[in-house]
């Protein structure tokens, strides 16, 4: 593995486990055993890195939220984007977890974030439309923006949520907690399902759910 990509993967593995404020460029070096010199060979600052790991959290969520083209939805491609958006949630938990903080010291990221924000906000959008279009959701009762927004407001607090209201001093993060907050998410569709759709939505409910306390 290339210096630059261990660099990346060292500075992932410590922001998510101690958090981004708790962890310094010399702390990535140590982890690595290597000089400060060598790190900085790779990236200037601490902010480049946490720039190079937006970059592929937001790849790996634009990859994902895109409504087939020519066919209509179905319940096995929901499951694809529950699953996705739970390894997005997991993998790059600390940028969640610390958004505010990252967003209000690099104006450029905080660019990019908003702008980031606005396509997932509209791809979501596209993909309840498509739900209701494929009789997954009822139209009568279904305002497909209004679950693209409250579903990004739910991903997005979600690691804050835990972390200030759940978790006690010292305890870490877990896949069941995060996995929770998908169940949060589909859980605002049960008002909504068809009957045709309810049976396979309630068995993926069941599998997402888990106890907060």
């Amino acid at each position: 593995m290339k210096t630059r990509e261990r660099i990346l993967q060292a500075s992932l593995q410590l922001f998510n486990e101690q958090g981004e404020r708790a962890v310094t460029t010399n702390h990535i070096a140590a982890h690595l055993e290597m000089s400060p010199g060598n790190l900085y060979y790779h990236f200037r600052n601490k902010q480049q890195i946490i720039a190079e790991l937006f970059a592929r959290y937001e790849a790996q969520v634009d990859a994902y939220l895109r409504v087939p083209e020519g066919r209509a939805l179905t319940l096995a491609d929901k499951s694809t984007y529950l699953e996705s958006m739970f390894h997005g949630l997991w993998d790059y938990r600390f940028l969640l977890r610390d958004l505010e903080h990252l967003l209000d010291c690099d104006e450029q990221l905080a660019e990019r974030y908003r702008a980031f924000s606005r396509r997932c906000i509209d791809g979501a959008r596209a993909i309840y439309q498509g739900l209701v279009d494929a009789g997954i959701l009822r139209r009568s009762l279904t305002d497909p923006e209004v679950l693209a927004v409250n579903s990004w407001l739910l991903m997005t607090s979600w690691v804050s949520f835990l972390c200030t209201s759940v978790l006690e001093a010292g305890q870490a993060l877990t896949p069941e907690l995060l996995r929770r907050g998908v169940y949060q998410v589909l859980a605002q569709e049960r008002p909504l399902l068809s009957d045709e759709a309810r049976p396979a939505v309630e068995a993926l409910l069941q599998a997402y759910h888990s106890p907060l306390r």
